[in-house]
């Protein structure tokens, strides 16, 4: 990925790279999630520029995160997460953001975990 600052938009690719959006067959970042959820919910809103390429600013990708982190993580369906996001009294998205954020994290921390055990356990069965 570019090395872009905060405000720049990014593209759907780098959003799902941002995601963490895998495709298990393929290897790499999978974007149809994404356009799923840009029909599922109103608060995803790209900018369509140079001829209907995607673009998502900061806030977008917040939004995604919390969507990730409550349909993936938390196990909610769909319309439980429209309910979330629809409600302008909920006092919680500030801490869901940082709980998505953290959770993204720390699924990274975790994968590196299990990479490094999988290596210590064959050089066990090696000797």
């Amino acid at each position: 990925m570019t090395d872009k600052s905060e405000s720049a938009y990014k593209t759907i690719g780098e959003v799902a790279e941002i995601l963490r959006l895998n495709s298990k067959k393929k290897g790499v970042f999978s974007t149809h999630t994404i356009r799923f959820w840009e029909k599922q919910f109103k608060q995803v809103k790209p900018k369509l520029l140079n001829s209907n390429r995607r673009y998502y600013d900061q806030k977008t990708i917040d939004i995604l995160k919390k969507i990730k982190f409550l349909l993936k993580d938390q196990g909610m369906t769909i319309n439980g997460v429209k309910k979330i996001l629809d409600n302008p009294n909920n006092n919680d998205t500030l801490k869901l953001d940082e709980i998505s954020n953290n959770s993204i994290r720390t699924n990274n921390f975790k994968n590196k975990v299990l990479k490094i055990s999988k290596i210590v356990k064959n050089l066990k069965n090696y000797k």
